[in-house]
């Protein structure tokens, strides 16, 4: 796994993209993104539930949690970097959904809830930036209740080698102009998490062949 960037470079490229952050990823990802986000949504909202979206951003995957779920439920999103947050709660007074949910800065690898506080748990593509992805998916289980679920994208390897050895070589070179890499490279974490007792039950790889994401849904036990 690629080193990862300092907090404060990964702080300063989040702060100059917040702005344009959602098109950007959209169009770098061929719409990968988006449709990883709506994926994870759909396959895990019901009607009424206390929701986290860890590493929120600019709040594509908790909005439309938020737009999707109960009229009771109600949607934390977190994120280290605060301009993205502000990025995010635009879109929340345009989709009137400034009751049902509320905006945090934390560090997902850190996360300021106790054990067992939310029914469902998203991160999308939050982890690929982290010096230690395993350290924030164990706090994404910490914080979710017994029976409640884990929903996760992230960046991962190519299964073709000769694909594997061309996306190295075009991430080397992305990671020489980190507003391009945006800090992301694959990462695994599903692993930790069935060590720590999470049971799967949806995993797929989207995206284009060079750029592959990992989507997949989890389970923590009741007891």
């Amino acid at each position: 796994m690629r080193k990862a960037l300092t907090r404060e470079k990964i702080q300063d490229i989040y702060s100059r993209l917040a702005a344009h952050y959602d098109t950007l990823h959209r169009l770098l990802t061929a719409g990968a993104d988006q449709r990883g986000r709506r994926m994870l949504v759909e396959k895990t909202i019901t009607s009424e539930e206390k929701i986290l979206d860890c590493g929120a951003g600019t709040g594509s995957c908790g909005l439309l949690a938020a737009k999707m779920s109960g009229a009771t439920s109600h949607v934390i999103l977190l994120d280290l970097n605060e301009t993205m947050l502000r990025t995010g709660r635009k879109k929340t007074l345009q989709e009137d959904l400034t009751e049902r949910t509320s905006w945090l800065v934390g560090d997902m690898t850190r996360l300021p809830f106790p054990d067992n506080s939310f029914d469902l748990v998203f991160s999308s593509y939050s982890l690929c930036p982290l010096t230690d992805p395993r350290q924030g998916a164990l706090e994404l289980y910490r914080v979710t209740r017994p029976g409640g679920k884990i929903a996760v994208a992230h960046s991962t390897e190519a299964e073709n080698p000769f694909i594997h050895w061309a996306a190295d070589k075009i991430e080397t070179l992305a990671w020489r102009y980190p507003i391009l890499s945006m800090g992301c490279r694959p990462v695994s974490v599903l692993p930790a998490l069935e060590r720590a007792g999470a049971k799967l039950l949806f995993r797929q790889r989207i995206g284009v062949p060079l750029w592959p994401f990992l989507i997949f849904i989890m389970k923590k036990p009741q007891s």
